[in-house]
């Protein structure tokens, strides 16, 4: 089982790779990825130096081109993918059919990765991928139960690629109807939730302060609560006279425990959600998921996540909450 890891910069891409991940994944500085935010991505010679850095080390390189191009900007994509080409990326990252064809057609041997953005959830729309475009791995969205996985899992030799922590959506994989409304930008198009020039940190008189996403009150922290980024599906809102997180509270997800259930259905890589966080997140949460996958492995019968894991993944989790999201559905 690979441990796919996020790389927002080279500090976080030499951070993941030191301490364990198999894969990392990363993105230009630009829209044709879906973490378009100030600060991060690779230009060309960051990229550069990130390949060589990770292939020194026997960790492979995965490039996200996971937004949704426009007409008046596919020269970008095309561009992208024949520079991901050019640069000796492992595998390409994609959601798009006309980026995922250009990329088929003129990069026959590169292996194409559906992303999670592609929402395919089914067997039968992974064998269409395989068939018409040859991907060799899908990036299943975080919606389907372990059942339903196990289920995915056996109708298709397609390589299966699951999240296994980080910051979950509320909406199907980033198709945010919300965001787009309040900033005018989607997250599927322009590669960023609440792009970073429509929001606003307002100080308040009390010491706390207040979150705006263009404007529109998100949310608004004492001075002893932890100001998160705003995001329109995480913030708290008057309904019926109550303040509260009305939508989805700020949680993350986190599957420590299920790794044997996760191996024995046969799942090929455990992804890591963050290339916004910082190094120091990347590399506490890569050690201590290389520690687990290697424990599990070793012997998956007296496999237990140990409490210290659990701790410290709680510290870097949203809101210091963790859940195991839709994987677990008792009633199933």
């Amino acid at each position: 089982m690979e441990l796919v890891c996020p790389a927002g910069n080279l500090p976080s891409l030499k951070a993941a790779v030191d301490n364990g991940a198999n894969a990392v994944y990363i993105g230009f500085k630009d829209d044709t990825n879906a973490r378009h935010f100030a600060g991060l991505n690779f230009d060309d010679k960051k990229i550069q130096q990130g390949i060589e850095y990770a292939h020194n080390k026997n960790t492979k390189v995965f490039l996200a081109l996971n937004t949704y191009p426009q007409p008046s900007g596919w020269s970008r994509w095309q561009k992208a993918v024949d520079h991901a080409g050019e640069l000796g990326i492992d595998s390409m990252i994609i959601a798009d059919l006309g980026v995922m064809e250009y990329a088929r057609n003129k990069w026959p041997e590169m292996n194409l990765h559906l992303s999670v953005q592609g929402s395919a959830t089914s067997y039968e729309a992974i064998e269409f991928y395989k068939r018409h475009f040859g991907i060799k791995r899908v990036v299943l969205p975080r919606v389907l139960s372990m059942k339903q996985v196990e289920q995915v899992i056996k109708n298709t030799d397609v390589g299966i690629e699951v999240f296994g922590f980080g910051s979950l959506c509320v909406m199907v994989e980033g198709r945010c109807i919300l965001s787009s409304y309040v900033t005018g930008d989607s997250p599927n198009t322009f590669g960023a939730c609440s792009p970073a020039k429509a929001v606003e940190w307002v100080d308040k008189s009390d010491g706390g302060m207040e979150t705006r996403l263009s404007g529109l009150l998100v949310d608004s922290y004492n001075a002893e609560e932890k100001a998160g980024y705003p995001t329109i599906c995480k913030g708290r809102f008057n309904v019926s006279g109550n303040t509260y997180h009305a939508i989805e509270e700020p949680t993350s997800l986190n599957t420590l425990e299920m790794l044997p259930d996760l191996m024995q259905a046969g799942v090929q890589a455990i992804k890591i959600e963050g290339r916004q966080r910082s190094p120091t997140y990347v590399a506490q949460v890569t050690r201590i998921w290389r520690e687990a996958i290697d424990s599990c492995t070793g012997n998956i019968e007296q496999y237990a996540a140990k409490n210290d894991w659990m701790k410290e993944l709680d510290k870097v989790s949203e809101g210091a909450q963790t859940t195991l999201g839709a994987y677990h559905r008792p009633w199933q």
